[in-house]
């Protein structure tokens, strides 16, 4: 006999046409690891702002390249590998849970800043924007009982910590050193050395 579906509590085979439709919570059994509708539109708009997160960092790799700190071009192109590595683990959890990845427009980034400090405290206010959101999915996962997305968002939580530490740690190096022309260098140098 030809297997059509998953064994069901009684040793009963299902039909492929009771099997549940990603995405639909009403479908979903009692336990099933399936992702439900709310929570997959909220990781597809997170998955924008990760891909969004990238695309800033590599506007600013391409200014700083520009103003020949390319230790600092070279932070934030290593910056902008990790925001893509963070939508691609929102990815593969949706489409480990049965959902529909869909992926939407990305706004156009900014191109200038007035000075090496000033793009890194936009750096660090956007690493703020995506602890605020972090948090969002982690209130709807608690709210729809969601205890897969909540484990895998909990390394999200734990990474924003680092990535808000990392951005205020290097406002603060240049705000120190001010206006020099020798202490911009030297934090240039400091920061190409990120592995």
């Amino acid at each position: 006999m030809e297997k059509t579906g998953p064994v069901t509590g009684d040793g009963q085979e299902r039909d492929r046409h009771e099997w549940p439709t990603p995405g639909k919570t009403e479908n979903l059994e009692k336990g099933s690891t399936m992702i439900g509708e709310k929570m997959q539109a909220a990781l597809n708009e997170q998955i924008k702002h990760e891909l969004e997160s990238g695309y800033l960092y590599l506007s600013m790799a391409t200014y700083f390249h520009e103003q020949n700190l390319d230790g600092m071009a070279h932070w934030m192109k290593l910056q902008e590998a990790e925001e893509r590595e963070h939508a691609m683990k929102m990815f593969d959890h949706l489409i480990e849970r049965g959902g529909t990845v869909e992926l939407k427009a990305l706004s156009e980034p900014q191109r200038e800043w007035e000075s090496p400090l000033d793009a890194f405290k936009a750096a660090y206010e956007h690493e703020k924007f995506v602890t605020s959101k972090i948090h969002d999915l982690v209130n709807l996962a608690d709210e729809e009982g969601d205890l897969a997305a909540k484990a895998m968002l909990q390394w999200f939580v734990t990474e924003q910590v680092e990535e808000e530490d990392h951005a205020s740690g290097i406002v603060n190096m240049l705000e120190r050193v001010g206006d020099s022309g020798n202490g911009i260098m030297m934090v240039d140098r400091e920061l190409g050395r990120r592995e």
